[in-house]
């Protein structure tokens, strides 16, 4: 029966290509309704483009650039074509980029596992599902993901994070790790008889976020060195190959599973084995109904559940990694903003949910982080039905079945239509903490400023309340401890799976 359906639905997609031909070579447009997106050339020599509008092997590296090509001389317009564009290369199904926010959040809401709604698009994570497996909540779609989210809500919520205990232990961890950071510093300070030490911040981040995972969430016991030097060095290959190989890998080769008859297919062996050694560290504790597992509502087999715990891991990894850079990153540029977050956590000794509650331009600085620099720049969607897309404010947009869609997050976040001045007080491009007191006394509903820094919609990020309290607790507890100044003005943006600051995080940093 599976065998036929895949006969049958590609049988059906080659003849959606075949009647889409002749409006493609006539470069008619497939869309329709009041938000009527503008055609993108695929080739257009002398126009200084940034990129072609497609991801090849020499520009993956730079995925904002792609979507920044989409909107070259965007703003000469007027029209709905101004935050809408399209791709449509005959043969192929359309393309559809928006930084739109009223059209973002309709197709995000829409997106589900009923007819007619939108899929997430599983082109872009092809590269994770190799590394993973496709049976995970990420790739999946239809019934299977509506499955597999209802056994993940239950240990994600914001109820379950938030129990004094569960909070505790989170905010314990944390201390004991900072306590050790700090140590640490004292010595190479007293050592080298300097104030301050220059310092790329992310790596240490990034331990501290995978320790809070393994250890708080999950029960594991793994020590702080381990972390440091086998699993995460091994993670960060992992997910810089699923980026090359989404890209690359077009025949889907797993290379990496040959034998190890050269370094790097022999680095890449060793660091699948670290990967999922991590992984089995994390599911030991489920037997023992350990931290979180207690609260995991399943009979599944251990078996079942890998896939889901890899991009669990890589993900949520990636995702705090990034939020929490971001955030002091732009803090190290932003002095006044970052005595403004000391004044308020200096006092907080014991981290509660109410503390941080009460942390209120904390919150601002990092709803302001989401906005401009999210971890997910895109979301990318697909048609699964001939779609009428309807927004808040009355505007209507007819999307054809098949149709690939990229949500760019990034830059409808950074646009002066829709965050700037006239709109919240404060230039789109400028990090800007106050901007959220201005939009709160203007009267504005949170559900009318959305930044969509987890997604939005069915398909919002699981893991957001995990994301938001580990990096309040990191920010909070990094600005009460240390002063820290970035040497430079600009912060521009690597870009893969997530964002991240292209320094590193790298920051003049010193203790209180």
């Amino acid at each position: 029966m599976t065998k036929f359906t895949t006969v049958a639905g590609g049988c059906r997609t080659a003849f959606r290509r075949i009647a889409r031909l002749p409006k493609q070579l006539f470069a008619i447009n497939p869309f329709d309704g009041d938000c009527l997106p503008s055609r993108v050339r695929l080739f257009y020599p002398g126009s200084n483009r940034p990129s072609l509008p497609f991801p090849h092997r020499w520009n993956f590296h730079d995925p904002i650039r792609i979507l920044e090509t989409y909107f070259h001389a965007a703003d000469d317009e007027q029209g709905p074509g101004r935050h809408n564009r399209y791709l449509d290369v005959p043969g192929f199904a359309p393309v559809l980029v928006t930084r739109d926010p009223g059209i973002i959040r309709a197709i995000a809401t829409a997106t589900g596992d009923r007819p007619g709604q939108f899929d997430r698009d599983t082109m872009p994570s092809i590269g994770i599902a190799r590394a993973t497996g496709k049976d995970t909540l990420l790739f999946a779609n239809g019934a299977e993901w509506k499955k597999q989210r209802k056994i993940a809500a239950c240990p994600f919520g914001k109820t379950t994070l938030y129990q004094p205990v569960q909070f505790g232990e989170f905010a314990e961890t944390f201390r004991t790790t900072v306590q050790q950071r700090i140590e640490v510093l004292r010595q190479h300070l007293a050592s080298h008889d300097q104030e301050s030490i220059d310092i790329r911040l992310e790596p240490e981040i990034k331990v501290v976020m995978l320790e809070m995972l393994t250890n708080n969430f999950f029960g594991a016991e793994i020590s702080y060195d381990e972390l440091c030097n086998r699993y995460v060095p091994a993670l960060e290959r992992v997910i810089d190959h699923i980026v090359s190989d989404t890209v690359r890998n077009k025949l889907g080769i797993p290379w990496r599973k040959l034998p190890g008859v050269t370094k790097r297919i022999a680095q890449a062996r060793q660091d699948d084995a670290a990967f999922e050694e991590l992984t089995q560290c994390v599911l030991a504790p489920r037997a023992e109904n350990k931290a979180l597992w207690k609260q995991f509502k399943s009979d599944a087999p251990d078996a079942k559940l890998i896939s889901n715990l890899k991009v669990f891991l890589a993900g949520a990894l990636e995702a705090t990694t990034s939020y929490a850079t971001w955030a002091i990153s732009h803090l190290a540029r932003n002095p006044a903003a970052q005595e403004k977050v000391f004044q308020e956590v200096k006092d907080i000794d014991v981290y509660t949910p109410e503390t941080l509650a009460s942390a209120t331009y904390l919150r601002d600085v990092l709803n302001e982080t989401l906005r401009l620099t999210p971890s997910l720049y895109f979301l990318p969607r697909r048609a699964t039905a001939d779609t009428w897309v309807n927004t808040a404010d009355g505007r209507t947009l007819f999307i054809p079945n098949g149709t690939h869609i990229l949500l760019d997050v990034w830059h409808a976040n950074r646009h002066e239509d829709h965050w700037g001045v006239q709109a919240s007080g404060y230039r789109a491009n400028e990090f800007a903490p106050d901007r959220w007191q201005h939009l709160a006394a203007s009267g504005c509903a949170t559900k009318d400023i959305l930044h969509f820094g987890f997604g939005h919609g069915p398909r919002v990020c699981p893991g957001k309340h995990l994301g938001e309290l580990e990096v309040s607790l990191v920010v909070g507890a990094f600005v009460k401890t240390f002063r820290f100044q970035s040497n430079n003005d600009v912060n521009p943006v690597r870009a893969g799976v997530s964002t991240k600051p292209a320094d590193g995080t790298r920051v003049q940093m010193s203790l209180r």
